[in-house]
């Protein structure tokens, strides 16, 4: 049924773009009344100039990205500092991570957002999901011209990681974009090479009359890694020792040498929705002149998301000192799949004096598990968890005399998982330069999939529990003045968080639940100074956790500053960007990484942290293409061989990479 569903939906999409086929080159798009820019985004206004495009009538105001959530912004050419901080493998800011040594490899976490408004279980591996495309991370697209960025970047060893993208409208009112984005990179230790892969073809429409809209993606993806273990004991030492032998890193002893994980997936996406009435009645009330016309509208949607995944862990021989007992000792290879076929109706009505009303009902049907079942100490654990969850929601949206209103509400109302959210806030202004934000949100969601059922040949990785629902609730604020200060705070507290950790009989990870609460504060500031073509770029961010059981580690502060300079030269022909960033975050328990679970454990045993990373950066723009050069963490061989990603992987060493970003306007 589910192949049959899938076959359709691909027919569906395929005939689209064959029946909207056009020769004729579409006319601007001009109806831009939704357009947002985000200010933090930029440091400067994007031009407006054409003489770059090939077509004269089109601007770049015309070339417009649209989220998952309708907010649509245009493409920006221009050349800031926070592109700097998004050009990297995932592609947007990475503050608050710390990558491991290889391009493609996980990261390791320093801090924590608790707002959820989720109501199912997260998959397996979670470890390896940064780098995997949800629905939210695709966009839609319309151009007036057909437009291509190609992406560029060098990797480590053997390698290199490079994102083609092309989105065409066939015609006004059909667009169409293909992406992929691929790695290989082999890395500076021992058995440590990835390579990942991410397809995605998006499409929309609405027709003539813009009461019906359609539109969909396609996202294939596979996330290979071989697995290492890390440094074995013995070998930190020596990595710490800064000796010139040691500094050709493929000579360190690694744990393992025969294991490697992928994660799969391909999901089929289709969101329509249709303007059942569009009414615009007068009313003649001279004593409201400005409220004299109503307006309202009706609209009806319809979204299917069907998702099939895999996690799958192989290793020619077991590793019984790193993992424990095995059932076999050779041809190990465990898998965990999901199957997710959501569907979701929605009743939209808006009317400009009662605001913008949304009910939703929802359906998920979920089949997680492995293909046996397991039978450990006369003990028979399951091998699926599936079934049906039914959900029900709304949403509100009003503006009203200055403030603007939000709020979302689910809650599950049959099935095995119990669940629900509530979230809302108010935006405003405290004057004409400073804006505010005020939300709040809570949410009861069950764990992780893998927390309540795993299986695997390590005799100690096969467990089923029946948890507890995990309760956060989250207060937040953040205030703006202009683009040069943003400051932004929240208050969490958590009760039942599930975590994983060493078992303190077997000494392997497991996951476990935490039974009292805990309090985690949150202050960060961002800010930039400018001093004529200097400019000091700061994001500083303080972090306090109460937590009697230490189960959610972070550390104290975490900071981001950089000095650069911007200017044009050569007549204005090339605008050039050169500075220096540095990163540096305290001291702090910091978590370690699992392979065989592709997740990271609470360890209380050493802390990490405290080294600086400094990057030199020489940055470029000539016309639409933008050129990045950097020598990473400089200052690796003088300030100490400290730095750790996590415990037994080592953080990156001094290395220059080039890159580029380029864009094709037709």
């Amino acid at each position: 049924m589910n192949k049959i569903l899938l076959t359709c939906l691909f027919l569906f999409l395929t005939n689209s773009i064959v029946a909207q086929i056009n020769p004729d080159r579409p006319s601007p798009i001009t109806n831009r009344s939704s357009v947002t820019q985000d200010s933090l985004s930029t440091s400067s206004k994007i031009s407006t100039s054409i003489k770059n495009l090939k077509n004269p009538k089109a601007k770049i105001e015309d070339y417009l990205i649209i989220s998952h959530k309708n907010d649509t912004t245009y493409v920006d050419t221009t050349l800031t500092i926070q592109k700097d901080y998004k050009f990297n493998y995932l592609r947007k800011d990475d503050f608050g991570l710390i990558p491991f040594s290889n391009l493609g490899q996980t990261y390791n976490s320093l801090t924590y957002s608790f707002e959820s408004t989720s109501l199912m279980p997260g998959f397996a591996a979670q470890a390896r999901h940064f780098n995997y495309m949800e629905i939210e991370d695709i966009n839609y697209y319309r151009v007036p011209t057909p437009l291509t960025e190609l992406f560029f970047k060098t990797a480590f060893e053997q390698g290199q990681l490079a994102d083609s993208f092309f989105t065409v409208n066939t015609s006004p009112r059909f667009n169409f974009s293909v992406a992929y984005k691929g790695l290989r990179s082999l890395g500076k230790y021992q058995h440590i090479l990835t390579s990942t892969g991410n397809f995605r073809v998006t499409s929309n429409y609405r027709t003539k009359n813009d009461r019906y809209n359609v539109r969909g993606h396609i996202v294939m993806q596979d996330l290979l890694n071989q697995e290492n273990g890390g440094l074995q004991d013995d070998q930190v030492e020596l990595f710490e020792s800064g000796e010139e032998e040691f500094l050709d890193r493929s000579i360190l002893e690694v744990n393992f040498e025969n294991a490697e994980s992928i994660l799969k997936g391909k999901r089929f996406h289709l969101d329509h929705n249709y303007k059942v009435f569009n009414k615009v009645v007068e009313k003649y009330l001279p004593q409201t002149l400005n409220d004299s016309t109503s307006k309202s509208r009706l609209a009806v949607r319809h979204i299917m998301s069907f998702e099939d995944k895999y996690f799958q862990y192989d290793q020619t021989s077991a590793s019984t000192n790193f993992f424990g007992e095995a059932f076999r000792n050779s041809g190990l290879q465990d898998r965990a799949t999901l199957e997710n076929f959501y569907n979701q109706v929605q009743v939209d009505y808006f009317n400009n004096v009662l605001g913008n009303f949304q009910f939703n009902i929802s359906n998920n049907n979920y089949n997680y598990g492995y293909d046996k079942l397991v039978i450990l100490n006369g003990n028979t654990i399951t091998n699926r968890l599936k079934g049906n969850i039914f959900a029900a929601g709304g949403k509100y949206h009003k503006r009203y005399k200055g403030f603007d209103l939000q709020g979302e509400l689910g809650v599950n109302i049959s099935g095995e998982f119990d669940g629900n959210f509530l979230k809302a806030h108010v935006i405003f202004k405290l004057n004409d330069e400073i804006g505010a934000t005020v939300s709040i949100n809570h949410s009861s969601k069950v764990p992780n999939y893998n927390t309540l059922l795993y299986q695997n040949n390590y005799l100690n990785y096969n467990w089923q529990n029946n948890f507890n629902n995990i309760e956060t609730q989250q207060l937040a604020l953040k205030v703006q003045y202009k683009e040069y200060v943003k400051l932004t705070a929240d208050f969490n507290t958590i009760n039942d968080y599930v975590y994983f950790k060493r078992h303190e009989t077997t000494l392997q990870v497991q996951p476990f639940q935490n039974n009292k609460t805990i309090n985690y504060l949150r202050f960060k500031l961002e800010n930039e100074i400018k001093f004529g073509n200097l400019a000091l770029n700061n994001t500083v961010l303080y972090q306090t956790v109460d937590d009697e059981n230490n189960t959610l580690n972070v550390p104290e502060f975490t900071t981001r500053n950089t000095l650069y300079y911007s200017n044009h030269i050569f007549k204005k022909a090339l605008y050039l960007q050169t500075g220096i960033t540095f990163n540096y975050f305290t001291k702090y328990y910091m978590n370690a990484y699992n392979p065989l679970l592709a997740e990271f454990y609470v360890q209380n045993d050493r802390e990490f942290g405290d080294f600086p990373r400094l990057d030199f950066f020489i940055n470029a723009k000539i016309r639409q293409t933008r050129i990045y050069l950097k020598a990473e963490h400089f200052n690796s061989s003088f300030t100490g061989y400290n730095y750790y990603s996590a415990p037994h992987n080592p953080y990156r060493d001094f290395t220059v990479r080039f890159g580029v970003v380029w864009n094709f306007f037709l």
